[in-house]
This record gives C-alpha cells, structure tokens and sequence, in this order.
C-alpha cells in the first residue's frame, strides 16, 4: 500500500470522523499527511457542548495529534497543525507552510465542518422551527471553510499544473433532505463548489470532485447510540452504517487514480466507488450508498 508515497496531503477537520478516517487511509497508502483542526491534547475545541450533552460525552473525541500519530502508524507521515478554519490568517499560514516545507500540495480534502456543533438532537423539522444559527455553523463554519482552504490551496496546485480537491459532502443524485432544511442547503453548496472549482481549474490539470459518504459510524453517533466500535453490531439501527475508513478507502483510491481528471466536476458516492475500485471497509463488506426515501 504505497501507491501515494510521493504524495502530500491536507486533510481539514481531521481530529475525528470522516477527517480522521480519510488522513489514516492516506497514511496507509504511503502519504504525507498535514491533519489539521482546533482539537489538540492540549486544547480540545470547545464548540461542542450542546453536541457532547445530546451524545452523554464529557470530553470532545479526537485530537489532530492522535490522528496523525496514527497516520504515521498506518504507514505514512503525519504532521498535526492546529488550525481554525475559519480564521483567514491561520489558513493562510497553513498553506505557507507547506508550500515553504514541501514545495508542492498533491492532495487537498476540504472536510471541516461546523455544522454538526449545535446539533440539538432533532432530525426533522419544518425550517422555519429551526434556529437560525445553524446557518452560521453550517455556512459561516461549514462552507465557508471549504472555500477559503480552496483558495488558499489552489494558486499552489495551478503553479505545478496538477493536484485534486476533494470535497466531503452529502449527495443522492438531487434527493431533498426533508426536515432539515440548512443542511440540505449546505451540502449542496458543498457540491456545487466542486463542481464550479472543476470547471475553473480543469486547463490547468487540476481535479475537484465531492465524495459523499453514507451513514457513518463517527465517534459521537456511536456515543448518541451507547456503544463503540466493538460493539455496534450490538444495535440494529446501526446495521446499515459504514465506518469512516470507508470514506477514507475513496479517497485514496480517488487520490491514486492516473485517470481522476475524467471524474472533476462529479459528486462521487463513497458505495459507487467501492464497486468501482474495488475496495471494501474495514469489516470486509462492500456498504451501498446511501439512499434517501423517493
């Protein structure tokens, strides 16, 4: 598993969930990973109390040092750099860094999101019952990260005239998410960027695309169902759920593929590519995507 060796990667949001499982599978292919993120041994983030007390946590999961020590484990290299994403100078002097230490950027995945801090533990609602400050930690967090990462990312992947973007989002092929207005809204922005990002950097070869996950096993869903990773077999409502290696197993098949300039532009669904590519997740099954109700 080495087919990324060369490869340098930045993975926003990868304290935990997705973001974790993708800069491990990086890792595992041979990549240089920069895990980047507010949550740190010695300082976790501290957004998250309304999330921690619908999942019954008393401690934020997952540092960017303990993903990029796994990373490093996994078989690659991993290098923790705090960063908010939401504040321009800090993601200004993310990408001079690597610049200044690497001299190129291969692979960005645009994946932190703030969306899920004030999760209130209601899945459905008509939107206008909903708050809306879950517009600020969906766009002003969520989003808006997703741009400005870009933008710092891309003068560096012009200059070499190749590199990928991938966007983690949510997509099933137009599907509206109904009750949940704000984030129906914001995963779509999420793709439409890809897909407006693609078009602008196609001449000069560089790839955007947005992978959409299924249902996944993060550290607080399992926490919101009272179990672990061991364990989660346990509960049938989580029989359809993938873990976030999964993701991760996409990404680095996306990441290693000489052809990925015939995919810019697409939303991606993590089930579709496990077919395509041939991998499976960490339990040996090759999940479906996942499906909206018609």
């Amino acid at each position: 598993m080495a087919e990324l060796k060369d490869c340098i990667a930045v993975v926003t949001g990868g304290s935990r969930g997705a973001g974790r499982g993708i800069a491990i599978e990086l890792g595992a292919a041979g990549a240089t990973v920069y895990v980047t993120g507010r949550s740190t041994r010695e300082e976790p983030a501290q957004s998250y109390d309304q999330l921690m007390s619908v999942s019954g946590l008393t401690q934020v999961p997952g540092t960017i040092d303990d993903t990029a020590e796994e990373v490093t484990r996994a078989g690659g290299r991993g290098i923790a750099v705090r960063c908010d994403h939401t504040l321009e100078a800090d993601v200004a002097a993310l990408f001079h860094r690597i610049d200044e230490e690497q001299g190129r950027l291969d692979l960005l995945v645009n994946n932190a999101w703030g969306g899920h801090e004030n999760f209130d533990g209601i899945l459905q609602s008509p939107f206008w019952e909903r708050p809306l400050t879950h517009w600020e930690s969906m766009f002003d967090r969520g989003v808006r990260n997703h741009v400005m990462a870009s933008h710092m990312a891309a003068p560096i992947l012009v200059r070499q005239g190749k590199g990928l973007i991938v966007t983690t989002t949510f997509w099933d092929r137009d599907r509206y998410m109904k009750g949940n207005l704000l984030y129906d809204l914001a995963k779509t922005s999420m793709t439409r960027l890809a897909f407006g990002m693609a078009q602008e950097l196609k001449s000069h070869g560089v790839a955007s695309v947005a992978v959409s996950p299924g249902w996944m096993r993060t550290e607080f869903v399992l926490a919101c169902h009272d179990t672990d990773e061991a364990r989660w077999r346990e509960r049938p409502e989580l029989s359809g759920t993938e873990s976030p290696r999964y993701v991760g197993r996409a990404v680095a098949a996306l990441a290693s593929d000489p052809d990925i300039m015939m995919k810019t532009g697409r939303a991606l669904r993590v089930g579709d590519l496990a077919r395509e590519y041939g991998f499976a997740d960490v339990d040996g099954r090759v999940v479906p995507p996942f499906e909206l109700d018609a």
